[in-house]
């Protein structure tokens, strides 16, 4: 019993919450035994699910739930001045304070090495990055609860992050009205099922069900158990095994392994993330469906989209809806340029060329600078074309920093944001753009399923080192002769890869038609169904349950 109560009470790093561990299913189990009691009661269902979500979001990131204790309490007050102020600029300064002090928050625990690094390289410089906050900390016990030597990334800041900051800005814009209670808004910051990989969810869409009375019908416990069942064959099979069993050991040792078997690996990788991200969104989903609450769907087939925009309307979707409301619009859009959009620009300009550090690359970005300055100067349509797509770039390299405190994921992004502006333009011009033959189609999805997938290197490498040595295994290294035996020793996670870009790429009524069949099915078939699925589930993998790799942003 002694043991029980110390794992219920302590956070264990190695062994942290996730969808697919048993633990999880029990304390969901739990909660919805409880829940079960009280759903008729508005305000005790919300102390509850709040009193849940800071514990599984404690178990699964310690004492990091302090953070989330914090910006709940800041964001929430901060959103309440907002709303009383008639003033403009003293509402304007609070939702200034609310925005920085929560970036200030993300980019110390997520940016201070990616900040430190690049301040030494370009200033040759050797400061190394230290944990004055957990000093601090620390200061209050003679425990000394936090590592000082580094700093740790806390679980999921980035999505609460900016599930806060649209809070306060939505405010400010006069969208949404504060909640009374700082019990409702901490259950909307840390409602555990997207607590921790999103979805991204808004005030706006989130408050109005945490107002009202619970009512789940059979259709949409249907629905959940469909989307959880299959969230966990997204993750544990078209993720987890194909990495274990092929994609893992490509990408810790790629100059080991042919050009052919990196591509193999780097399409795979494609499968992998999608079906790790989009699996725990559907798991999220469905969880939270079985409690009454709508999520916001995340994922529409992305490996169907026509071109790079269309991806990312179709991939992430929240976040990528949140960047163009939070950052796209308000750099200027597609209308015109604003004092954001020329400081991020110089700033990334600057950074750019010291890096580079070439006499060349200077005089001509320098030259470049000044010769566009005076085009959009005298000729305004070349300024709005110019500022419509220096926003879109800045928009997609923040987006890339989202994902990672690294430059590699700078240039990913960087890499989509010209794949959106080359099609802006391919698009006037294409003999096939519209095109209604199939054949046109298909070209179309290969192309940017192709692209997406190239940019991926520099998401999934470990280092630039290990990107040039993927490039160079590719241009030197492909030996054609081996792929069939390539084939052959790793038929089995291939054959998977195959099946899942099947699926995925199977017709939208085919899918809905296979979800009504389950839905509209007895109550016994649906349970064989979910046994089958678990038992296949946690056959394919039973290792070490590898982390959502979202977790990580």
């Amino acid at each position: 019993m002694t043991d029980f109560f110390n794992n219920f009470f302590t956070f264990d790093a190695k062994h942290p919450l996730t969808f697919v561990r048993i633990d999880f299913w029990i304390f969901f189990a739990l909660v919805y035994a409880v829940f079960a009691l009280i759903y008729n009661r508005k305000h005790l269902r919300n102390l509850f699910l709040l009193v849940a979500s800071f514990y599984f979001y404690y178990k699964s990131s310690g004492l990091f739930v302090l953070l989330l204790v914090f910006s709940t309490v800041t964001d929430f007050y901060l959103g309440h001045y907002i709303n009383r102020q008639s003033d403009a600029f003293k509402r304007k300064v609070a939702v200034s304070v609310s925005v920085c002090l929560n970036l200030l928050v993300l980019g110390y625990f997520k940016y201070a090495y990616f900040f430190t690094d690049t301040y030494n390289a370009l200033f040759n410089t050797d400061h190394q990055t230290f944990n004055y906050l957990a000093y601090w900390a620390n200061g209050f016990s003679d425990k000394g609860y936090f590592t000082v030597d580094k700093i740790i990334l806390p679980v999921g800041i980035s999505f609460y992050t900016f599930q806060t900051i649209s809070y306060t800005v939505d405010i400010y814009r006069q969208k949404v009205a504060p909640l009374k209670s700082i019990l409702d808004f901490g259950f909307y910051v840390s409602f555990f099922p997207q607590l921790v990989a999103g979805p991204i969810v808004r005030a706006e869409e989130f408050v109005p069900q945490i107002l009202k009375s619970t009512k789940i019908s059979k259709d949409d416990f249907n629905k959940a158990i469909f989307l959880i069942l299959k969230g966990l064959i997204k993750k544990m099979i078209f993720a987890d095994f194909i990495a274990l069993h092929f994609l893992d050991r490509v990408f810790d040792a790629p100059t080991m392994h042919s050009g052919f078997t990196n591509i193999l690996a780097l399409i795979g990788y494609s499968l992998q993330i999608y079906g790790d991200f989009s699996g725990y969104t559907d798991i999220a989903i469905g969880v939270a469906l079985l409690m009454g609450f709508t999520l916001p769907i995340n994922f529409n087939s992305p490996y169907k989209a026509l071109n790079c925009g269309d991806f990312w309307k179709r991939w992430h979707i929240s976040l990528s809806t949140w960047l163009k409301d939070y950052l796209y619009i308000p750099l200027g859009g597609n209308r015109n340029s604003s004092l954001g959009t020329f400081v991020f620009a110089l700033l990334f300009v600057l950074i750019m060329v010291v890096a580079v550090g070439n006499l060349a690359f200077t005089l001509i970005t320098g030259c470049l600078l000044i010769v566009g300055s005076v085009i959009a100067f005298f000729y305004k349509p070349f300024e709005r074309y110019l500022t419509t797509n220096i926003n879109i770039m800045l928009t997609m390299l923040i987006g890339g920093l989202w994902h990672g405190a690294s430059w590699k994921f700078a240039i990913w992004g960087g890499l989509n944001g010209l794949g959106v502006v080359a099609y802006k333009y391919w698009r006037k011009v294409s003999p096939y753009e519209n095109s209604s033959l199939w054949v046109a189609r298909v070209w179309k999805i290969f192309f940017t399923f192709s692209f997406i997938t190239f940019t991926r290197i520099f998401f999934r490498s470990t280092d630039m080192e290990s990107v040039g040595q993927w490039f160079g295994q590719i241009a030197h290294n492909m030996s054609w002769d081996t792929a069939t035996q390539v084939m052959k020793y790793n038929n089995i996670p291939l054959g998977i890869i195959l099946i899942g870009y099947i699926t995925h790429w199977l017709p939208q009524s085919w899918k809905d038609y296979i979800e009504h069949v389950f839905t509209q099915s007895h109550y016994l078939v649906k349970g064989a169904i979910a046994m089958v699925v678990v038992l296949i589930c946690y056959q394919a993998y039973s290792t070490d349950i590898q982390p959502f790799i979202y977790f990580q942003f």
